[in-house]
């Protein structure tokens, strides 16, 4: 990982196609917060684990007037099946040549099984409504995503931010 964002950075823009074949950009939520969060492989899981945790959370992030995203190098189809079996019901981003995990510092050495391969560091970013990164959790745990988000959240709501 060479790219480390950290707060008050602006967060690397985007457009990538979601798993309904829609075109999402980082733009398109100018005014909101965003909870982005990066996944290694759908329905992989730890994956899943992470994704319906975001789920079961969408009410209150929306409550907290936070959009959510998820993204990871799978194909808008594989993308879709993870969505349908889980039924996910936010976009699921497909970042097939992983620049946008680049971007944001979140594409790296992996190791599994004793063998090194690259790959997606699972990770989530809290965006504020003008792009900036509020908060970055790189190396996050699956089940401390919605947690760690929501944390922040009524920690910014405390302060003012």
């Amino acid at each position: 990982m060479e790219t480390v964002l950290s707060a008050g950075q602006a967060a690397p823009g985007f457009s990538l196609s979601d798993q309904n074949g829609n075109t999402v950009k980082l733009s398109d939520f100018k005014g909101r917060r965003l909870l982005l969060y990066f996944y290694p492989k759908a329905d992989t899981p730890g994956c899943t684990t992470q994704s319906c945790a975001v789920r079961d959370a969408r009410q209150d992030m929306k409550k907290l007037k936070v959009d959510v995203l998820g993204l990871s190098p799978d194909s808008p189809a594989d993308q879709k099946k993870f969505d349908v079996k889980f039924s996910l019901g936010f976009p699921l981003l497909a970042d097939i040549d992983h620049s946008v995990a680049e971007a944001y510092g979140v594409w790296g050495d992996k190791t599994n099984y004793g063998k090194t391969y690259k790959g997606i560091i699972r990770s989530s970013f809290l965006i504020d409504e003008r792009g900036k990164v509020q908060r970055a959790w790189y190396k996050v745990k699956p089940e401390e995503t919605v947690p760690k988000a929501k944390e922040a959240l009524e920690e910014l709501a405390r302060t003012g931010a």
